[in-house]
């Protein structure tokens, strides 16, 4: 078995477009790369016909000129659906105003594969309500790489040099865009003035979405792209997460195998594996999140309960875990 690893524009000019970004697409690239060598699986990275299997991420244009001539071979098509409609709506500026042709276009590229990998049960729901085969469509958690994401005292303890940091701190990773839901996180810094609240990833041009308010709290910051992504799960406290839409949320994962305890917003995607009070904690409103991040910050054996069971969460969905899932897809491919 050979599998094509294919992520449009990925390898473009030496990989320029996807420098410094840190998106959830790409880690989950990465992690099916290491999903292909646990299994032992040859793959490579550009098409060549000796492949079985193209395995698509984002079917943008080229993609769909190289699924129609894998399929005229006869190979096999896999294509994760890593964007929905619902996601995308609120990440740039003029979504909303192609939403319909967009989502057109996703039910037809989409329609283009032998097997659809979703995220979560979630992502297949919305999938099917496009008018989708369901019997396509395969639940398959992007994973985390447990190897790459622990609890480290000493990526604590430069983090907390790096960042200054002296209290209880409050942390997000992610792309400051406004569906991952930025004002939630500025209005409780404002709440809490005496924590320190840090973001952590990529700001988008005012152009392409709306911009951080001008005048923001002393007590937040924004830090843009940063390279160790362990050493900021490692700085932080808690793990507030109030995106208002996620396919899955790959750094929710990540922050639980640092075994951080996480408050996030209450959304139909974490049904059936995030449990308010078991590994988590789930916010319905603002006054909700207000609540248990007070909570969170006052209690540190819930913080320590909530972290715990979350690195357990973790581990169901680990490199190791959804390799074995993957590898029933694949030979079922191939008979």
């Amino acid at each position: 078995m050979k599998i094509c690893l294919y992520l449009e524009y990925y390898h473009f000019l030496g990989g320029l477009i996807y420098k410094k970004i840190g998106t959830g697409l790409l880690s989950s690239y990465k992690n099916q790369r290491k999903i292909l060598s646990t299994l032992d699986i040859e793959y490579v990275e550009k098409w060549d016909d000796s492949c079985d299997i193209l395995q698509i991420n984002t079917p943008w244009l080229y993609s769909l000129y190289l699924i129609k001539k894998v399929k005229r071979q006869g190979k096999k098509v896999i294509i994760w659906s890593h964007v929905t409609v619902e996601d995308a709506m609120a990440v740039f500026r003029f979504m909303p105003l192609i939403a319909p042709i967009f989502k057109k276009y996703l039910i037809y590229a989409y329609s283009q594969a032998d097997i659809i990998f979703a995220p979560t049960e979630y992502t297949k729901s919305l999938l099917i309500a496009y008018g989708l085969d369901a019997d396509k469509i395969v639940a398959q958690s992007n994973g985390v790489d447990d190897k790459k994401y622990f609890k480290d005292e000493a990526k604590k303890s430069s983090g907390m040099k790096k960042y200054d940091i002296k209290d209880v701190v409050v942390g997000n990773i992610g792309l400051v865009i406004p569906r991952k839901g930025v004002d939630t996180f500025i209005n409780l810094a404002k709440n809490f003035d005496t924590y320190q609240f840090i973001w952590f990833g990529k700001i988008y041009s005012s152009l392409l979405v709306s911009p951080l308010p001008k005048n923001l709290p002393d007590n937040i910051r924004f830090t843009g792209y940063i390279d160790d992504i362990n050493e900021a799960y490692n700085t932080m406290d808690i793990f507030l997460f109030p995106s208002y839409e996620e396919n899955e949320g790959m750094v929710i994962l990540e922050a639980a195998a640092a075994s951080l305890p996480i408050l996030v917003r209450d959304i139909p995607v974490y049904e059936g594996w995030l449990v308010h009070g078991e590994n988590c904690l789930k916010a319905k409103n603002d006054e909700e999140f207000v609540k248990y991040l007070e909570q969170l910050i006052n209690d540190p054996k819930l913080r320590e309960h909530l972290g715990q069971n979350a690195n357990k969460l973790a581990k169901t969905r680990s490199i190791g875990v959804v390799s074995g899932k993957a590898l029933v897809v694949y030979k079922k491919l191939m008979i």
